[in-house]
């Protein structure tokens, strides 16, 4: 059938163009003219008009003879458009979302890049103070005058901190930078009662000779952590333990569960001090006393509050049978 269509579309084609080729030249040869145009240009027109009668018959026989054409002329075609115009619409916040997404890929990639030229900043020695590394530790009394505190406070670290960044200008000032909503909320926070312990971090790397040190103020309550006399941390000697080896490994493992203990209490300090040659100590215990369990005790030598350094020895007892 559709071949039977095309060849009939060529056949009336080809009739019905040297009709039109015939009747443009007739027109010209009587001078014909249409709305005062000349021959040569009406002749011309009329070809063109001849041209368009021919399509027009050739869509409309392809429209009444295939239900195929017409299917897709009526039906596909605008389905097609529908869904065009749809997907261009679902393609909207796929666009935004791409653009959000090269948004955060570029800002990561500053991120990376800044976090690259820290790194060679800090092997060749130029960093002197590391992101989050504790500044300045100072006790602040409710019952004193709280700006006043701060002020003097911000003076001593100020100063702290310029020997570290900038030795070399003695007449530099200032270049501690906090954010004034954070002073505003240790203010009021202090006021309200209790000592507490103002502690003051570094927000960024710095490097030597830098302008400029951005600090995180923190307030922290000022409270006992250990007593004098504590039992912070113990572990269990058994047969099998009493060897050099075996002990000072259970005496780092205590002392590293002791510092995990305070710091889960609130302590700021940096490290456990301890006192006494402890390690003779259980040594020559042991030489006299074998074949029995035994407790390892780390215990507090003094009184220590938020900011203070925690001081221990470590005693070793006989657990009775």
């Amino acid at each position: 059938m559709a071949w039977i269509l095309i060849i009939f579309l060529i056949l009336l084609g080809g009739l019905i163009a040297p009709f039109g080729d015939l009747l443009g030249t007739k027109i010209g040869k009587a001078r014909f003219s249409i709305l005062k145009l000349r021959p040569k240009k009406t002749a011309t027109i009329v070809t063109i008009i001849t041209g368009g009668f021919i399509s027009s018959i050739s869509i409309g026989l392809l429209i009444l003879v295939s239900e195929e054409f017409r299917q897709r002329l009526f039906v596909d075609i605008p389905f097609l458009q529908r869904t065009l115009d749809e997907s261009k619409k679902a393609l909207i916040p796929l666009q935004e979302e791409q653009k959000r997404l090269e948004g955060k890929i570029i800002l990561k990639e500053k991120e990376l890049n800044k976090l690259k030229n820290d790194v060679n900043e800090f092997r060749r020695g130029n960093i002197v103070i590391k992101r989050g590394q504790t500044l300045f530790i100072a006790e602040i009394n409710s019952s004193s005058n709280i700006k006043l505190a701060l002020g003097n406070i911000y003076n001593e670290a100020d100063k702290f901190v310029r020997k570290i960044v900038i030795p070399s200008k003695k007449d530099a000032k200032n270049i501690l930078l906090w954010r004034p909503s954070d002073i505003n909320k240790i203010e009021n926070l202090a006021s309200k009662g209790d000592n507490w312990i103002l502690i003051i971090k570094s927000a960024t790397n710095v490097l030597r000779g830098d302008n400029y040190v951005f600090v995180s103020p923190d307030l922290l309550e000022n409270k006992y952590i250990v007593r004098k006399g504590d039992v912070i941390k113990s572990s269990i000697l058994g047969k099998s333990d009493l060897n050099l080896k075996s002990i000072n490994s259970k005496i780092k493992s205590l002392l590293i569960e002791t510092r995990d203990e305070i710091k889960l209490k609130g302590s700021q300090a940096s490290e456990i001090n301890t006192r006494g040659n402890f390690v003779k100590k259980i040594r020559d215990f042991l030489q006299n006393n074998q074949n029995i369990k035994f407790k390892l005790e780390v215990v507090s030598l003094r009184d220590s509050k938020t900011a203070e350094p925690i001081i221990v020895e470590i005693n070793i007892l006989k657990i009775k049978s």
